[in-house]
């Protein structure tokens, strides 16, 4: 971890344009103003001539689905909603995202969360299941030249269902996905690319089927892309000219290399030799700050290393709960509905230094795109000239310079020589006020000017107006209060109601059953579906709610529509990898009447604190009322009111609610609530895994780690998820979300960003980023200011709380 900091020795510059007189003055750039003794690089020289050739651009978008990412954007309330929409996708204001790409759902966990398919029995088509209807709307809304894509990670388990698991590469998947696309019709979206089965290889007949399938139907135009996996598709195509004759784009995954820092990004020779458009189908994978000159050199570099026309980001936006594995990843984070706080991430703006300035259907212009100074560590640039060969913008990005560049520009070939509009990013700076920031305006002179380029930055110079920064800016953090109930009786926005997150299987509002009037919560997956993940326990669960909630009861009226187990889930914890294990307690009840108390953990392991029966059945086709309650250490099941039996455990202090069905049922809940408990004070040290360091408080404000030695600094008090010490709050300093944001004393608001969750492993987690509390680099000396970073279950950020 220590390399990490380095990076916050690097020092901000600005940028000087140096108007060219004369050819010769290229080479006499000077250094840019204020930074006497920085040395410059030699000149690069950039030719922009609209005759030379370049392949077409195909936009930059990115993903809602591959797991729920997108899952809490649709409960936000107004204007907070919109603003976020219009951040994503309106043009001249945000990231300006030419390209969504949507989940096909499936029933199954994609990698966040579990999507719902719009046929869960075969025959049955229900187009308004899920969220990504409504969000492609959305964004069509703001951007009606947007491109829309779909995809699938998982479906229905009636699909080729030839045995356990069924068989994705039938004609089955075929209809299904023509279904699909006559509910994307209803919705009024044109749907532009069509893929087959994520990261899951191909099969070249069913390519062939699907593009058959698609002209037959009448989407001729929607274009097929292949195979949303490795370059081995393009190899393929090479020797199969039926398959090639399907395929209209080779898309891979992470050509940059995965979770990389996307410095190159090669395509191979057989997939250039296609003469097909290439794309990184699937980019990014990135926090939505830090990540962002990952994703800078990303959409460059896939240009000039493997002449990628197409960046696409996982996911969209972070708009899910901070305890899932990706919960940071995207353009933005929006993880509080409740309080409608959000934040634009860094990657918004990077992104937007591409789309704001060129759009789908201009061309590359091949010589004028290259890497500064001829070396990949100076940065690179690409050049896009419009339809008309008239207007004409470069996208320079100098992530990894250590000291400025110069570049010089010469515009011929018919390119607009008039006004040229400078627009910059600072990704060494954590204020938003220096990114995506308009520097200047200038006008060439005989066709030619010069740019100083500072390290760390993303730079655009274009002759195109209309760009825009979305000035918008969200409330505070605040925490879900108890007590709170949803009878499902009130429509939310999409089929699921507010604030519920599937992991696995489909739970969405219905007509109640077993004789009761009104709306339930169904669980609509009648079989187990053709997964993507492969988790060892794949049951059916929906959660929601705080991390920060401690003490409290979760209650639901159940239904069992056939034999069948439900549970309630309290303390919802961290969730392992794509849904690879839960730190979660859960009350299981069976129709027979067989009861108990689990605990699960981050790898699906259960172990059962108490287990018992009811004196007869429960059965079939009625309604009975379950309650976990959770007070400290003690656990109380109760069925029908009555209090069946108890467990201690303290694995699990904090945590969300839920509920589930063990296997794929279609049971209903109804009257769903969450009572407080007692609120629990201790009070002690907070002390490091690293040997006599504790958490210290004797600075006005920080918060620094030191010697544990007794005294009246180092005594917190810990109440539900705050911990407090002389009545101030362990808080985020302004509700920073960065790793590396410090931690402080602050006066107690209730924000999200002084709401802390212990993890099983000893971590605290921020309940608003979902980073933890960390000491860098796991220094040891006193006065080390402490902060928030990505959880790692170091020593460093390891604590014992009071």
């Amino acid at each position: 971890m220590s390399l990490r900091h380095l990076s916050r020795t690097c020092q901000a510059f600005g940028a000087t344009l140096l108007l060219l007189l004369g050819p010769s003055a290229a080479h006499a750039a000077a250094p840019a103003a204020g930074t006497s003794g920085t040395s410059v690089a030699p000149v690069t020289a950039i030719t922009l001539d609209a005759t030379k050739p370049g392949l077409t651009f195909d936009g930059v978008g990115a993903i809602s689905g591959g797991g729920g990412n997108s899952r809490l954007l649709a409960d936000y309330p107004e204007p907070q909603r919109s603003q976020l929409l219009d951040y994503l996708f309106k043009p001249g204001y945000g990231a300006s995202l030419q390209v969504l790409k949507l989940e096909i759902g499936g029933d199954t966990n994609s990698t966040d969360g579990a999507e719902p398919s719009i046929e869960h029995t075969k025959g049955t088509v229900d187009c308004n299941q899920g969220y990504e209807w409504w969000l492609a709307e959305q964004a069509q809304a703001r951007n009606p030249d947007i491109k829309f894509y779909g995809l699938t990670w998982g479906a229905p388990g009636w699909i080729g269902n030839t045995g356990s698991g069924g068989n994705f590469w039938s004609q089955d998947t075929v209809d299904y996905l023509m279904s699909w696309m006559g509910c994307a019709a209803q919705h009024h979206l044109n749907v532009s690319y069509l893929g087959g089965w994520n990261e899951r290889g191909f099969n070249a007949a069913w390519y062939e089927n699907l593009k058959s399938a698609l002209v037959s139907h009448g989407y001729a135009a929607t274009k097929v892309v292949a195979a949303d996996d490795t370059w081995a598709v393009a190899d393929a195509m090479a020797t199969d000219p039926a398959f090639k004759n399907a395929v209209d784009v080779v898309g891979v995954h992470y050509p940059c290399g995965y979770m990389s820092n996307f410095s190159s990004c090669p395509s191979t020779a057989n997939a250039r030799a296609l003469g097909k458009p290439l794309w990184a189908s699937e980019n990014g994978s990135e926090d939505a700050n830090d990540g962002a000159g990952a994703v800078a050199r990303g959409i460059n570099r896939d240009y000039l290393d493997g002449k990628m026309t197409s960046f696409i980001n996982w996911p969209v936006i972070a708009a899910l709960y901070p305890n899932l594995y990706f919960s940071t990843d995207g353009m933005s984070i929006a993880n509080q509905p409740w309080s409608g706080n959000y934040t634009i991430g860094k990657t918004t703006w990077v992104t937007a230094h591409t789309t704001q300035f060129a759009k789908p259907g201009w061309h590359y212009i091949d010589s004028a795109g290259g890497y500064l100074g001829g070396a990949r560590t100076n940065g690179s640039y690409v050049t896009l000239k419009s339809t008309d060969n008239s207007d004409y913008s470069t996208v320079i990005e100098t992530m990894d310079a250590t000291a400025a560049q110069s570049a010089s520009f010469t515009v011929t070939g018919g390119l607009s020589t008039g006004q040229v509009h400078v627009w910059s990013t600072d990704l060494t700076s954590t204020n938003p006020a220096n990114w995506f920031v308009h520097t200047q305006d200038l006008t060439p002179v005989n066709g030619r000017y010069a740019l100083t380029l500072q390290p760390g930055r993303v730079y655009t110079v274009t002759t195109t107006s209309g760009q825009g920064k979305g000035t918008a800016t969200p409330p505070a953090t605040a925490p879900l209060g108890l007590p709170y109930a949803d009878d499902f009786e009130t429509p939310a926005t999409t089929t699921s109601p507010k604030y519920f997150t599937d992991m696995n299987g489909a739970f969405r509002t219905a007509a109640c059953g077993g004789g009761r009037t009104g709306t339930c919560l169904s669980q609509m997956a009648p079989t187990t579906p053709i997964r993507w993940t492969d988790e060892k326990y794949d049951a059916p669960y929906t959660m929601m709610g705080d991390g920060s909630w401690s003490n409290y009861t979760v209650t639901a009226d159940a239904l069992f529509e056939q034999s069948s187990t439900v549970e309630l889930l309290g303390r919802v914890n961290q969730q392992g990898r794509n849904n690879n294990g839960l730190n979660a307690y859960h009350l299981r009840v069976s129709d027979t009447g067989a009861w108990s108390i689990d605990r699960s953990d981050t790898s699906w392991n259960f172990t059962t604190l108490a287990a018992g029966s009811t004196t007869s059945p429960l059965g079939t086709g009625t309604w009975h009322t379950l309650a976990l309650s959770m007070q400290n250490s003690t656990l109380t099941a109760s069925i029908d009111g009555v209090a069946v039996g108890s467990a201690t455990d303290g694995a699990f202090t904090n945590g969300q609610a839920g509920l589930g069905v063990t296997d794929y049922r279609t049971d209903q809940f109804d009257n769903f609530a969450l009572t407080p408990g007692t609120p629990t004070t201790h009070t002690g040290p907070i002390t490091s895994a690293l040997p006599g360091k504790c958490a210290d408080a004797s600075d006005p404000t920080a918060v620094q780690l030191w010697d544990c030695d007794g005294g009246a600094a180092q005594i917190w008090t810990r109440t539900n998820g705050t911990l407090t010490h002389d009545g101030k709050c362990l808080d985020v300093t302004g509700q920073g979300t960065a790793n590396g944001t410090p931690v402080e004393l602050w006066a107690c608001n209730g924000g999200a960003n002084q709401q802390w969750t212990p993890q099983s492993d000893g971590t605290l987690k921020s309940t608003q980023s979902g980073r933890c509390l960390d000491d860098p680099a796991a220094a040891t000396a006193n006065g080390t200011r402490l902060e928030i970073w990505d959880c790692n279950g170091g020593a460093n950020q390891r604590w014992t709380l009071p």
